[in-house]
Parts: C-alpha cells; sequence; structure tokens
C-alpha cells in the first residue's frame, strides 16, 4: 500500500466559532492523536482530501502527514470520518499516528472473484456472509482487499476463511471456520409468486458500513482530546 502525502496546518484555537471558520475557508478541521504523544489539533485542505481518495485512498489508507510550515511529518490513519448528515460533506477528521515498523489491526474487505458454477449453471443465490476480515501486519503491508474465487463453487458449496491466502507478512486472524460465502439453492417451483419476492428481497445484498479502523497498542492507554 503507498503513503499518500497530505500537508496539514496546526490550529492554535478551538471551538464551534473557530471550526465554521475554518470550514468556510474550504478546510477541515482535525486531530492527530495516538502513539504516546499528545494530541496535536490541525486542518487538512479539503480539496487535497478529495484528490487523495479520487486517486485511490481506501479505506485504510496511510498518509504521511506534513507539517506546513516545518520539517514535521508523521504516518497516520484516518480513525474516525464526520460528515455533516445533510449535505455529506466532511466536518471533522481524526487521525491515529502509526509506526511503520510496528503492526497494527485492521479491517480489509472481502472481494468476489468470478462467478460460482451453482449460480451461472444451477440458477443458485450466492449468499455473501463475511464482508470483512480483521488482519495483523505492517502497516505498509495492509491490502488493499482480500479476493475470494468462487467459481467452482457448486449449489450447497460453502467457502471458509481458512480458503482465503493472505499476502506475505499478513496475518489473518478471523476463525478459520468461519464462512465467507455460501451458494443457496434457488428458490422451489411450487412456492408462490407473492413468497418467491420475499426470499428474493432476503437474498438481496445488504448495505455494507464501513468499519475496521486501525487500532494500535498505544490507542487504549490514551484519552482523545475533544
Amino acid at each position: 500500500m503507498k503513503t499518500i502525502e497530505l500537508t496539514v496546518e496546526r490550529r492554535s484555537t478551538r471551538g464551534k466559532n473557530e471550526a465554521r471558520r475554518t470550514r468556510i475557508a474550504r478546510k477541515i478541521p482535525a486531530v492527530v492523536y495516538g502513539a504516546g504523544k499528545e494530541t496535536v489539533p490541525i486542518t487538512v485542505d479539503t480539496r487535497a482530501l478529495s484528490d487523495a481518495f479520487r486517486g485511490g485512498a481506501g479505506e485504510n489508507a496511510i498518509f504521511l502527514l506534513k507539517l506546513s510550515g516545518s520539517d514535521q511529518s508523521r504516518h497516520a490513519m484516518i480513525k474516525e470520518f464526520q460528515r455533516d448528515p445533510v449535505t455529506r460533506r466532511p466536518v471533522h477528521l481524526d487521525f491515529v499516528r502509526v509506526l511503520m515498523d510496528t503492526k497494527i489491526r485492521v479491517g480489509v474487505p472481502v472481494e468476489i472473484v468470478g462467478i460460482a458454477r451453482g449460480v451461472k449453471v444451477d440458477a443458485g443465490i450466492l449468499d455473501f456472509v463475511t464482508r470483512e476480515i480483521e488482519i495483523e501486519c505492517l502497516p505498509g503491508n495492509i491490502p488493499d482487499h482480500l479476493p475470494v474465487d468462487v467459481s467452482d463453487l457448486g449449489i450447497g458449496d460453502m467457502l471458509r476463511v481458512s480458503a482465503i491466502r493472505a499476502p506475505e507478512g499478513v496475518e489473518i486472524l478471523e476463525d478459520p471456520e468461519r464462512v465467507v460465502v455460501h451458494v443457496a439453492h434457488p428458490a422451489q417451483e411450487a412456492v408462490a409468486p407473492a413468497e418467491v419476492e420475499a426470499v428474493e428481497g432476503e437474498a438481496a445484498e445488504p448495505e455494507v458500513l464501513r468499519k475496521g479502523k486501525a487500532v494500535t497498542e498505544e490507542e487504549g492507554e490514551e484519552k482523545k482530546e475533544k
């Protein structure tokens, strides 16, 4: 995973009024904490952050925060991303410091590869049970996703965590017996049309919520400054 450079500025004042002025200036109020160091209030340029995400920065992106006007820099990950509930614009960011030579735990999304034989040939239903896998590795080794090839799965077949091959330097922490995907039998022809619609509605993929932020040893020992 590549490191994304992001220039930030230190905030000298705090409070709702200051945060409002910061957002008017098209900047996002934020804090950086963790790694046994003090919490530092900063601002992030809205356009620069948007460019980073458009450039491929994912959920577990590693940022190199460079303090404007100094030679100070620090690797960090986004711990919390707050958005306005109406406009969906970012209103606050929490960055947690990471040490590039210290392992961390994060959740990585599972990516389905191929079309299951039971779906393609026998009209089965692919049940995507586990969409995210917890792993442990160095920050620089975090994969964007963990691919799972379902092409050979027939009706009634399932694929467990033990079948996932993690990249070198990455340890999977989930129960090996946990089911990742399962190919269910198609609806029976004798079922009434209304019941078939209900079954299909239940099989639809649910909305995926982001989660699985970085967990560091220092984070539990610190109290985040509000």
